[in-house]
């Protein structure tokens, strides 16, 4: 119910700027809506919107997959903390622009260049959640696992990985709003489709309708997707914590 009234609140600001402003600068709700149906009826709006996910799932799936083995053996071993410190370092502090420039210029203006780039963005906060949850697991559930001779994948399974669920949640959630946004950055300097290319387009003739159709679309999505499958899975990673009175 609140999420419906903040929405209505929302339309009604926008309807009130748009009268206020004007539609050359700031279009009516309906005149986007028309814009949505327009292109949602051409096929363009799911073409483009499904290569942007598609994009986003190969990111973030090799991101988290890489950030949590890396991230992993630094918490374990110091001596791999010591060596990718610096790289890590460096890794959080370049600018995603940087990366993505980089990756066009030395990979050319494909597909596998857009997805490096976006991956490598979210890399370096992957492995810092991972390592920080590794440092904090408990030893001595460790010694009992050793103890009862527990094969060590099965002692990975039952032991270490339910105490590194709650960062995996945590580190998922952070690094796919950062992959929301770099992969549109990456559509817009380098694919030649895409929710960034059509927003890109729409920049270069002025086109704000246009613009604001493919927006709000995307935003919708990412909305869907948050509620529907990363808070519950949030949700059930941190289902074994007390709960706050």
């Amino acid at each position: 119910m609140l999420r419906l009234l903040s929405f209505t609140l929302f339309l009604a600001i926008w309807w009130i700027a748009a009268l206020l402003v004007g539609g050359a600068k700031l279009p009516s709700p309906p005149a986007v809506l028309q814009v949505m149906i327009a292109e949602a009826s051409s096929g363009a709006l799911f073409l483009h919107l499904g290569a942007t996910l598609a994009r986003v799932a190969l990111a973030f799936t090799l991101a988290m997959s890489l950030g949590s083995a890396i991230g992993y053996l630094m918490g374990r071993v110091k001596l791999a903390d010591r060596l990718g410190d610096p790289w890590l370092i460096l890794l959080l502090n370049l600018p995603a622009l940087v990366v993505i420039v980089l990756a066009y210029i030395w990979a050319g203006l494909t597909e596998a260049a857009a997805i490096a780039a976006i991956a490598i963005n979210k890399l370096p906060t992957a492995i810092v959640t991972l390592r920080e949850g590794t440092r904090a697991l408990d030893r001595s559930l460790d010694e009992m696992a050793s103890v009862f001779a527990m094969p060590r994948w099965r002692a990975f399974r039952h032991v270490v990985l339910p105490q590194l669920a709650p960062y995996i949640a945590a580190s998922a959630r952070s690094g796919l709003s950062l992959v929301w946004k770099i992969v549109l950055v990456a559509e817009l300097l380098g694919r030649p489709n895409g929710v960034g290319f059509e927003i890109g387009v729409a920049f270069q003739l002025f086109d704000t309708p246009r613009l604001l159709a493919y927006s709000l679309t995307f935003a919708a999505v990412v909305l869907v997707i948050e509620t529907l499958l990363v808070q519950p899975f949030e949700a059930r990673a941190n289902r074994w914590r007390p709960r706050a009175a």
